[in-house]
């Protein structure tokens, strides 16, 4: 480019495919810099105000240089004169051109000077420059999610600057293993989790600590991952220090874990030694939530799994010698295993959940018993049967009471004229405070919620309907708690209550005219 002010058409394709070889980028990207550099330079002799555009013949490499003027009724400004004609003058060469068309003059050929050829190279040099760029951007983006092999360039404040081809990309500190340390010059292998486009290249990040780097060392290593014999459910580590990975096959003559183990422990052994030791759980996944959790605890054993589904939480109970393994060092096991399952996991001992079903039969006996104003026993039975409150006693009805042992159909009938009574009477007091403390009424016709959900909202100060408006419908649930009615009945439950707001303003102003 050194010699563009006597550049002739050879020496000018030349200089195309050579570029376009070197840099690996398309040749029509290196004719279009060219283009425009030969439009810059011509700018700077006939004028920068200008509209000059340049064309190169792709076979012959002729440079066509002309002058464009848009076509307008009048000028709107006198600086259009350069850039714009009349209607009128047009017309006087080419009587059927119109408004919105473009008058194309041809320039003759110039003699580029040192000034000229200087701008002109500046211009192909960026223009190859970013043309390489965007390629390294297109062909990085769409390798998101694989491992890369890349080269130490250098270390920078702890982040790790990796040679990848042309490019380099960024290992942060915080996407490193612990204690792990990288010199210049070192070989490195790396997941690419994102890659961006800023102004000077293509930023890409890697990273050594995700869940997805294990699952594609395990795809390279193990070749029934590979193949789709064997899928990889879910992954979940503690970088550096542990893992656990759920895998699964349709194909029921295969052994999973054993694949991914490897003879005498080769495959696991080969991911690990990568990972800096990084000790490797090999979980079998299961569709049954509750055993994909038993196997999940691993190496614990497992007594009973309680669910609860609504709160995506289960009670794991374990033998009393297995609750520091279960819950691993500094909760490390039981934190993996809720990771890897979805589930949120509290352990306990055989020991402390009898003691806690000693209290909870404690408890709610103790209910029946200053509710309904029966013994110890009845209230025993009515808790054995599986009674948690007093309206499920109204709920089932005199038949099905009068079938537990030791009762009969009357007594059925006193224990529910009781629980009616103590209902009427618990919502008539719950009520008058309501009253008191300041809940407008209709806020119990409009949601239809029982007394004690009332109270909650209450408590939190919704006391309106209006104050119902102001509430999203993840907070309405943080405060009346799940069971009391689907997250859809509430948000149109919200919405009604908007509605009825908006509305207001009207209504005042109706009554105002009145």
């Amino acid at each position: 480019m050194e010699s563009m002010a006597t550049l002739n058409r050879g020496e000018l394709l030349q200089i195309v495919e050579t570029v376009a070889r070197e840099k690996d980028i398309d040749r029509e990207d290196v004719f279009g810099a060219l283009e425009q550099a030969f439009a810059r330079a011509a700018q700077l002799k006939y004028g920068q105000h200008l509209d000059i555009r340049t064309s190169i013949d792709r076979r012959s490499g002729d440079i066509d240089i002309a002058r464009y003027r848009e076509v307008v009724e009048e000028f709107e400004v006198p600086e259009d004169e350069g850039l714009k004609i009349r209607l009128a003058d047009a017309q006087k060469t080419n009587p059927a051109i119109a408004v919105g068309e473009f008058v194309v003059d041809s320039l003759p050929p110039i003699n580029f000077g040192r000034i000229a050829a200087q701008t002109a190279k500046q211009v192909v040099i960026q223009k190859v420059r970013d043309a390489e760029r965007t390629k390294q951007f297109l062909e990085f983006k769409d390798r998101v999610g694989e491992i890369i092999n890349g080269v130490v360039k250098r270390v920078e404040f702890g982040n790790v600057v990796v040679e990848v081809g042309r490019v380099e990309a960024m290992l942060r500190r915080e996407e490193l293993i612990q204690r792990e340390t990288f010199r210049q010059g070192d070989r490195i292998r790396a997941l690419i989790f994102d890659v961006r486009e800023v102004p000077y290249g293509p930023q890409v990040f890697l990273s050594r600590v995700r869940p997805l780097m294990m699952a594609r060392l395990f795809m390279q290593e193990v070749p029934e991952i590979y193949e789709g014999l064997i899928e990889i459910k879910a992954v979940a580590r503690d970088p550096g220090s542990r893992a656990k990975i759920a895998v699964y096959t349709r194909d029921p003559s295969i052994d999973p874990e054993g694949a991914c183990i490897g003879v005498r422990g080769s495959r696991v052994q080969a991911v690990s030694g990568e990972l800096k030791g990084e000790r490797i759980d090999i979980i079998p996944w299961s569709e049954d939530a509750a055993a994909f959790v038993v196997n999940a605890l691993t190496p614990a054993e497992v007594t009973k799994v309680i669910m609860d589904e609504e709160n995506n939480r289960m009670e794991v109970v374990v033998p009393d010698e297995q609750l520091s393994i279960a819950i691993g060092r500094r909760g490390q096991n039981v934190r993996l295993a809720s990771q890897l399952t979805g589930w949120n996991l509290d352990i306990m001992t055989e020991s402390m959940e009898q003691e806690r079903r000693q209290n909870e039969t404690k408890t709610r006996s103790q209910l029946f018993v200053d509710a309904l104003n029966v013994d110890e026993i009845v209230a025993h039975l009515l808790v054995g049967e599986g009674f948690t409150s007093i309206e499920e006693i109204i709920e089932v009805g005199i038949p099905t009471l009068a079938q537990i042992e030791g009762f009969d159909e009357g007594i059925a009938e006193e224990l529910i004229r009781r629980a009616e009574a103590f209902i009427e009477k618990r919502d008539g007091e719950l009520a008058a405070q309501l009253a008191a403390d300041g809940m407008d009424a209709e806020l119990q016709s409009f949601t239809g919620f029982p007394l004690p959900v009332l109270a909650k909202l209450v408590k939190e100060g919704v006391k309106t309907v209006n104050d119902l408006a102001d509430l999203a419908s993840d907070e309405l649930l943080d405060i009346i708690g799940l069971g009391i009615a689907e997250p859809e009945a509430l948000d149109d439950l919200i919405m009604q209550a908007r509605q009825r707001w908006d509305s207001e303003p009207a209504v005042n102003q109706a009554s105002a005219k009145a």
